[in-house]
């Protein structure tokens, strides 16, 4: 299983989504213990979509994250392709519903 990179700054977030075609963002707490049980479940997921740039960001160590991302609870987790936010699941996260929505967003990105 790969470990999401870490993300330590807001600006270090906006780079990681311009540079990359498409980038995912995973939005937690320290103490979030759904964050920490989901975390792992979802680095699993994510390894079957090689071409997805993967991050984590702590919010208590990045404040200006939720704010800018509009995080009002966590876990949030950011599918963006091409800068653009496709896919946002926040607080309950039912794997399988988001492994389709991402899915048949990168089989489409692939093809074109």
């Amino acid at each position: 299983m790969s470990e999401f990179m870490k993300i330590k700054t807001i600006e270090h977030a906006e780079r990681f989504i311009t540079e990359n075609q498409l980038s995912f963002l995973y939005f937690s707490r320290p103490n979030c213990s759904v964050c920490h049980g989901l975390l792992p479940q979802v680095e699993k997921l994510m390894e079957s979509y090689p071409q997805i740039n993967t991050a984590h960001i702590n919010v208590e160590e990045v404040q200006m994250a939720a704010g800018r991302f509009s995080i009002f609870t966590i876990p949030v987790l950011l599918f963006f392709v091409d800068g653009k936010e496709y896919i946002r699941e926040a607080r309950i996260v039912h794997l399988d519903l988001l492994e389709e929505k991402i899915r048949r967003i990168y089989e489409n990105v692939l093809e074109s």
